[in-house]
Order: C-alpha cells, then structure tokens, then sequence
C-alpha cells in the first residue's frame, strides 16, 4: 500500500495549496456551525414548548369539576409529539408534520401547527441542517476537488510518467480517492464530533443504546456515501481527456443526482398513486360509519337490534333493568365500531404513500443521494415512518381514552337517567386521574430496518459496482 499511501499523501497537501480549496472548505465549515446552532437551538425551544403544554393538558384535564362521563369524553385531551434528539442533525420532514393533536370520542382529528403552515413557500427549498450540507454540499466540494484527480496530470503528461515508474492504474486510482477522502475527513471528523456532544447535551448524557447504535449507523453510512462521491470524482476524472471535461460532467452528475432525479421520482409517484383530499377521506369514513348506524341515537335500527338482543340475553323488558348503563355500553359499541372503520381507511391511505415513496426507494440503486437521504431521516426519526407511529400511538390513547369513559358511564350511571346533568348523573373528579398521561414511546431502530431495506441494499450495490468500475478502468485507461 506505500504507493497509494504515497499519492493520497501528497493529493492532500496539494489539495489545500488551492486558495479556492480552502475559502469552500472553510466556507462549507461557517455552514456546519450555523446549522449545528440552528438545529440545537430549534430542538431545545420546541422541546420546552411541547413539554410544558402537555404539561398543562394534562393539568386541565385533572382540574375538571365532577361531570358525567361521556362529556368527559368530549372534552378531550391533546397529544405533543416529542421531537427526537438526533433531529438536530437531520431535519427530515419535521417541518411539514404537525406536533400536537386534539383526542376526543367518535372522532379522529388530524395532527396541526407544523413549521411549514406557518413560513412561507421558501421551506420548499429545503432548511440548513448539517445532514443537508453532507448530503447536497459536500459531494459538490467532492467533485470540486476530484476533478483533476487525473485528468490534469493527464494534461501536463505528468501520468505517463508516474506511470512508466512502475505506479499502476489500480494504485493510482485507490491513491486518489484515499487522498480525496483524507480531504474530506478534515470536515467530516469535527461534524461527527459535534453531533456527539450535542445529543449527550441535550439528552443531559441520557442516551438510550437505541439512540447510540442510531448515532454510529449515521456515521457509518454517511462515510460510506462521501465515500462514493469520492470514487465517482476520481473515476471520471479518469476518463476525462481534460480536467475542464472533467468538471462538467461531475457538476452535470451532482445536478441530477441532488435535484432532477429526487424531484422526477415524487412527482411520478404522486401522479401514479393518487391520495384523496381530506374532504373525500373524511366524507368515506362517515359514509362507513352511517351503515352501521348513530350510536347516539337510541332508536337507530342497528342499535335497536342491539338493545333487544341485550334485553333477550338479560331476560328483562326494559333497560332500567339491565346491570349496566345502557347508554355507555351503546357509546363504547360506537367508539369500536367507528375506530375500526377509521383504521381500515388510514392504512389504505398509508399504503397509498408507501406505494408513491416505493420510486424514491428504489431510485436508491440509481442515485447514492436518494439511498441516505431515506437512512439518515429514519435513523434520526425525522422520516414519515416514524411520524405516522405518532399518530398510531396517539390514536391508540384516544381510543383507549374514550373506552374508559364510557366504562366508567357503565359502571356508575343509573340507567335512570335521561341526561348528562343532575347530580345522580355525574362522576367525582377523582376518576379522572384514572386515566394515564399520554406518553409518545419512539420506535425501535427494528423498524428502520424495516423500512429502509432498499437503501441498505442500494448501498452494498453501490459499492460492489464502483469496486468493479475500478478494476476493469484500470485495465483499460491509457495514459494519453
């Protein structure tokens, strides 16, 4: 390995000899710094505002005076979604979802106040996160480096010596990328390093094995992804007969790399696979609903059917006799059958989005970028997966939250009463404690690799077909 030790050697002092090298590389530094700033500062004020207004959700809830439960139920409650301690290095999609949802009974409300609802049309372009200058600006510096890797000593007939001296194409090519990533490394060690210490800082060095072995996947994949970017550069720098050729086309490459191909796969999914607006959404669920009838209404066909199979199964004529609050038992068979409709409809709408994010996925095997793009948002539970694990969770409380009440309906109202007011007909404040605080639980880093399967493949292809690039280029470059 001296020969290529060698050359990486002195393509790194050559590298920062470059004035041009250097103002990017340092500029690309003042990013990192502003955007590790950012993205601590936004994780920190989200964090206190999300936890201190669940905090006083919850409080309200408690200091609600004696009351009948199903009113209970219509109150409500809210859910905040946490944001995750390494979406201070990737954004993802965390913009565009919401953070906080409304849970009430027979009604599932969609999660609001996201960042995008409230900025301009320029959140389109994209937010300065350190994952975004690796992901789009540091390949860019790449190619800017590595596009006279050879094609200048190409030009000034340096080569044919370095190669009549016994130095193979093979050695030349490894030495070049090694030097170009020994470039990069200058940036990519501090990045690493800070992220460290930011997640330790914020999580008060409370981090989870969950979030540690997240943190060392992101490295690796990000080394393994500039790695590419590294070989790309010098391979076509390679075949170009000038460095100008050279830089065109790895310019032309990081174009549609980072812009026409990412954004050429969402609309073809989109306008493949259509979603239904909200309105139609809303509109199928209570279509749905309605076949089975108004559970609060009492002389709905289905749930007269219901009241006299009771009766019949009890032995008694009238619902004053039954052992149970007939009304509560009425609410809790409406909330199971609505919540049920609900989830068959959501996850036709969720398979929806899969099959659009499948062209993304599978671009992963034509475009390095798309591959740790989908990585590096699910590792650091920025992505759409673990969004809609939110709204399951938070789903699941309310679900969970409506049930109890109408239990409690069950158990401690007289099926003498005709109303929800009068004091035989309410519940000491006491059982409302009963009900647990919502608490968000982030998924297993299993799902990520559930998920992402694609891009841990397009990964390992990308690397089995730049290695056979490699050896089959240095046996058919020439010198001039």
């Amino acid at each position: 390995m001296s020969y290529e030790i060698l050359t990486a050697k002195l393509f790194w002092k050559t590298a920062f000899k470059n004035k041009a090298v250097f103002l990017l590389t340092l500029f690309i530094g003042v990013l990192l710094v502003y955007a590790a700033y950012t993205g601590w500062s936004n994780f920190k004020t989200q964090n206190e505002i999300r936890t201190k207004y669940q905090a006083e959700a919850r409080k309200d809830w408690l200091s609600n005076p004696d009351k009948h439960p199903h009113r209970m139920a219509h109150y409500g409650h809210f859910a905040f979604r946490p944001k995750a301690p390494l979406s201070v290095f990737d954004f993802g999609m965390e913009s565009f979802f919401g953070s906080m949802i409304f849970l009430e009974a027979h009604k599932q409300n969609t999660v609001n106040f996201s960042e995008a609802s409230f900025s301009t049309g320029m959140l389109r372009f994209g937010e300065i996160s350190i994952a975004m200058i690796l992901q789009v600006l540091l390949p860019l510096l790449i190619f800017f480096i590595g596009f006279g890797a050879i094609a200048t000593e190409r030009q000034n007939g340096t080569l044919k010596i370095l190669l009549s001296q016994g130095l193979t194409w093979r050695s030349l090519i490894l030495g070049k990328s090694l030097g170009i990533i020994a470039v990069v490394m200058t940036l990519f060690v501090p990045i690493v390093l800070t992220m460290i210490g930011l997640c330790f800082i914020l999580q008060e060095s409370d981090f989870s094995k969950d979030e540690i072995f997240r943190l060392f996947l992101i490295i690796v994949f990000y080394f393994i992804y500039l790695g590419i970017f590294c070989v790309v550069a010098v391979l076509i720098s390679a075949v170009s007969k000038t460095s100008k050729t050279a830089l065109t086309s790895l310019i032309g490459i990081w174009l549609f790399f980072t812009i026409i191909l990412p954004r050429a796969s969402q609309a073809l999914g989109s306008s493949i696979y259509e979603t239904p607006s909200k309105a139609k959404f809303t509109s199928a669920i209570h279509k749905d609903v309605l076949q089975f009838g108004d559970s609060h209404n009492p002389n709905d066909p289905y749930y007269k059917k219901l009241k006299d199979s009771l009766l019949a199964v009890y032995k008694v004529d009238s619902l004053k006799k039954l052992p149970f609050n007939y009304s509560g038992y009425q609410m809790r068979e409406g909330e199971k059958i609505s919540a049920n409709i609900y989830n068959q409809h959501y996850d036709q709408l969720l398979n929806i989005y899969e099959k659009q994010n499948s062209f993304s996925k599978a671009m992963a095997f034509v475009n390095p970028f798309m591959a740790i793009k989908n990585i590096s948002m699910a590792l650091s539970s920025t992505d759409f997966a673990s969004f809609t694990d939110f709204q399951k969770q938070a789903e699941k409380y309310r679900y969970h939250l409506a049930q109890e009440m109408n239990e409690l309906q069950m158990k401690y109202i007289s099926n003498d009463a005709e109303g929800s007011s009068g004091k035989k007909h309410i519940l000491d404040k006491k059982h409302w404690e009963e009900v647990e605080e919502f608490e968000y639980k982030p998924s297993n880093i299993s799902l990520v690799f559930k998920n992402e399967l694609i891009s841990f493949f397009a990964f390992a292809f990308w690397i089995v077909l730049l290695v056979f690039f490699s050896n089959k280029l240095s046996k058919t470059l020439k010198a001039i």
